[in-house]
């Protein structure tokens, strides 16, 4: 969702909120003779204020994490992958450019397959791990190999190691899901404080509305904001494959 579909939407929200509230004050007004509840709604606003405010923490805190780590992932993997690129160099000469071509293909494969299938939720098929085993395959030397190269090529099959592990991490970042528990708190929090607004409205109209507004609009805003980041490797707030571009265009 892009960013100006973001405003549109907290914006709508908003209104929709300051239209309930003169509807509310039109059709249900409050009697002069009313008892006074300012107590409970205090009491009650404060408690559900504190309720909604843990649960927000800990949607935020729980996706934010899962895109921290996903974002650690790529790195590791990139840099791991450029290593072994780098470490062509004291291969002999006929596994050079093998490595060097195997690398290159896994980059693309990540870039161009990968990502878009990541950032739709979809799950990653079998062919990135038979590009990685190609890999292993082509920083392979024979027994006639100098014990520089033969060092060399267990430093490729140690960097090979950081890629699948950081692979691994990768894949599981990308199934990652915001807990529907967590949801369900951060949907009905919201829902109740503006609910409780309503029951227990201020007398002055313009100074509901305003309040009603603002509160809406931000419980609208923070919803949309846990939603983009629970998608750790969406266009808008994700992980974005730069890591793999820059060190392999």
């Amino acid at each position: 969702m892009a960013l100006l579909e973001t405003l549109v939407v907290v914006l709508g929200v908003a209104l929709l909120g300051a239209l309930a509230v003169v509807l509310k004050t039109r059709l249900f007004p409050v009697a002069e003779d009313e008892e006074p509840r300012e107590d409970v709604a205090e009491y009650i606003a404060m408690m559900v204020s504190v309720l909604y405010a843990i649960v927000l923490g800990l949607c935020l805190v729980s996706v934010w994490d899962t895109r921290s780590a996903a974002s650690d992932h790529v790195q590791a993997e990139a840099s791991a992958l450029h290593q072994t690129y780098l470490l062509a160099d004291a291969l002999p000469d006929d596994r050079r450019e093998p490595l060097r071509a195997a690398a290159r293909t896994y980059a693309g494969h990540v870039v161009d397959v990968e990502w878009p299938m990541m950032a739709a939720r979809q799950p990653l098929d079998a062919s990135g791990w038979r590009l990685l085993e190609l890999l292993r395959q082509a920083g392979e030397v024979g027994d006639t190999a100098s014990v520089s190269q033969q060092i060399a090529a267990q430093e490729v099959l140690a960097q090979l190691g950081y890629v699948d592990d950081a692979r691994r991490g990768r894949e599981a970042a990308a199934q990652e899901r915001l807990s529907p528990v967590l949801w369900a708190g951060l949907i009905i929090g919201g829902v109740l404080t503006l609910t409780f607004m309503f029951i227990f409205g201020i007398h002055h109209t313009r100074t509901h509305v305003v309040m009603v507004m603002g509160l809406a609009g931000f419980i609208a805003f923070t919803a949309l904001l846990v939603h983009q980041l629970d998608d750790p490797f969406g266009a808008m707030l994700g992980t974005g494959p730069d890591a793999f571009v820059r060190y392999f265009t």
